[in-house]
Formats: C-alpha cells, sequence, structure tokens
C-alpha cells in the first residue's frame, strides 16, 4: 500500500477516534507536505481498497471495519500507561487482603474508568462447578431471627457468601450439623443437582436426628439455589459508559444496546479461552455491530476468567490493548 497511505490511513482512524468527525483532506496537507488534491487521491485509493468510507453529508472519510481492523494489526503503536494510571492499578494488586477474583474486577472498573467503556469479568460457568465446601457462620443471634453467613466454596477455587435470615425456632447448632452432613455426603456433586440431592440423600439422613428437618433443608434449597441463579459470573464496570457515545444517541439504538447488556446469555458469548489479547471489530463481536470488544483469558491457580471491554468501533485500541496486558501480566507472573 506504500507508506504513506499506512501513515494517512492511520492518522484518519486515530483523529476520527477522538471526533467522530469525518477527516478531510485539507486537514491533513499540512502534516504531509503535499496538495490536498495528492490527499484526496491516496483517500480515494484507500476506499477503493476498503479501509476508508465517504460519508455523504461530508466530503471527509471515515475508517471502515476493514480500516479498523489494518489499522489494530499493521500501524497501532503500544500506548505507554501514564504513572497514574499504573499506580491505580498496582495498588489493588498489591492488596494481600484481597483474593485475586477481587482484585481483578476492581482492576477492570479502574480500566473502565479510565477509558470510559464497559468492562466484563466473566467468571467460570457454575453450571460446570462443583461443591467442595459449604460453611455457615452465625453472626447475631435477635430476638426474633437469626443472620448467618452462607460460604460456598466450589472445585474451580470460586468462592461465594451471603447472609441468611432464619427463623429463631431453627436451632444453630442443628443447622451446622447438617452441613457438616452436606459436605461428607455432596462433595463434587454439581452446584445445579444439589438441590435435588438434598431432597433424595440429605433428608434422609438427617430426618432422626435433627427435630426441624424440613425447615433445615428448606434453608439449605433456598441457599444453594440463590447460589445457582446469582449472576456474579458476569460482573460490569462501567457499564452505562457505553451509551455516552454519540453512536447511541438514537433511541432504538440505545434501547437496543441496553437490551443486549441485560442479556446475560448473550454477554456470556463474549467468554474466551484465547491467552492473547485479542481485537473484535464490528461483526466479528458477535454481540453487535456498532461494537469492539477487546478480550483475553487469565489463569492464576483455580481462579481464571475472561476480561473484556466493550466500546464503539472509533476505540482508543492503543490504550485498551496496553492496560488489558499489563493486568493479565502482572496478575499470571
Amino acid at each position: 500500500m506504500g507508506e504513506r497511505k499506512e501513515e494517512l490511513l492511520r492518522c484518519i482512524v486515530e483523529e476520527y477516534i477522538k471526533t467522530f468527525n469525518p477527516v478531510p483532506s485539507k486537514d491533513l496537507v499540512e502534516k504531509f507536505k503535499c496538495s490536498s488534491a495528492t490527499i484526496r487521491n491516496d483517500m480515494a485509493e484507500l476506499e477503493k481498497l476498503g479501509l476508508l468510507e465517504k460519508e455523504h453529508t461530508s466530503s471527509g472519510r471515515i475508517p471502515s471495519e476493514k480500516g479498523y481492523k489494518y489499522y489494530v494489526d499493521n500501524l497501532m503503536k503500544p500506548k505507554e500507561l501514564t504513572g497514574e494510571d499504573v499506580l491505580k492499578l498496582q495498588t489493588i494488586l498489591n492488596n494481600n487482603q484481597l483474593v485475586i477474583s477481587d482484585a481483578v474486577q476492581q482492576c477492570m472498573e479502574i480500566i473502565s474508568d479510565i477509558t470510559h467503556y464497559t468492562s466484563v469479568v466473566i467468571g467460570p460457568n457454575k453450571n460446570d462447578s462443583t461443591l467442595k465446601q459449604i460453611s455457615i457462620i452465625p453472626l447475631d443471634d435477635a430476638e426474633d431471627s437469626k443472620r448467618v453467613l452462607a460460604i460456598l466454596v466450589t472445585n474451580q477455587g470460586l468462592v461465594e457468601n451471603k447472609q441468611f435470615n432464619i427463623a429463631s425456632d431453627i436451632d444453630l447448632n442443628e443447622l451446622l450439623k447438617t452441613c457438616e452432613i452436606i459436605n461428607k455426603a455432596l462433595v463434587d456433586t454439581p452446584i445445579d443437582k444439589i438441590q435435588e440431592r438434598l431432597e433424595l440423600d440429605i433428608k434422609p439422613k438427617i430426618r432422626t436426628v435433627i427435630n426441624r428437618y424440613e425447615e433445615v433443608v428448606s434453608f439449605f434449597n433456598n441457599a444453594f439455589r440463590d447460589f445457582a441463579i446469582d449472576k456474579t459470573d458476569v460482573v460490569f464496570g462501567g457499564k452505562t459508559n457505553l451509551l455516552d457515545y454519540k453512536e447511541y444517541e438514537e433511541p432504538d439504538k440505545l434501547k437496543e444496546m441496553i437490551s443486549k447488556l441485560e442479556d446475560q446469555e448473550l454477554v456470556k458469548h463474549i467468554d474466551t479461552n484465547d491467552s492473547d489479547v485479542k481485537v473484535y471489530i464490528g461483526d466479528e463481536t458477535e454481540f453487535d455491530p456498532d461494537v469492539t470488544i477487546i478480550k483475553t483469558h487469565y489463569k492464576v491457580d483455580n481462579d481464571e476468567g475472561t476480561l473484556a471491554i466493550i466500546g464503539p468501533k472509533r476505540m482508543e485500541y492503543d490504550k485498551v490493548v496496553t492496560l488489558l496486558n499489563f493486568l493479565k501480566d502482572y496478575i499470571e507472573k
């Protein structure tokens, strides 16, 4: 294509990313030290190659999907992170009180703030998880009810906790005793099969040793149901950031994007096992033709998941790729 045309394409992509305005030839004359006619000819050649598009309302050009892809694959230069951005991420990553999954989620929220795009962290599918242990910890003893903390640990290293109120006439010792029985009898049971096993296996076991066994089984049924349907395996940061871009000003497009971000199953399709940071533009995303998704997979011991940034096609690719590479390298080192 030639060095000048490549540099011209790079300039047009980066200017359009910043302004969301078609780039006219006259704006590039001084930079390239040649006539407006020469720039227009080069633009026309890039358009024939499918790398630029011409909007009817302007004499300027904008990048095509193919143009963005060529830019990412051939012209993009790594973006140097500011000391402030690095410090924000390192402060969280060096906090030894945080488990990896929590640190990753907080870092992705910061990246969302830095870039003003939407971040997504997708954890392991709970339907593929099995029970490693469940624990019950009493929190208080009020007159009419008790609060307990239920902690679930899966074979994939996922740790979740929820608070529950239990009726005051349920003996906490019986709850704890049943918890021990469950841990012995149901270890390695798929999370989505536990409720069935509670009825078939646990209830007959505790019927003679637990006074209010029906209520106790009901408690664990509710707890495991909440764990099974909980959506914390998909965590957003800056979920509404995407809606601030001009691409989504039209009510129909705005409504469509909100609907897609709320569609848990569609969002889960963003999941990837690719260990490299990869860029998917427009139709490649299989999410929305007007967005870019940059994503990668991380794995640290038993903790793993997908890190993804969703933004408009005129995304600051260099900045997002650099941030995701930094985060991934730091947590996996």
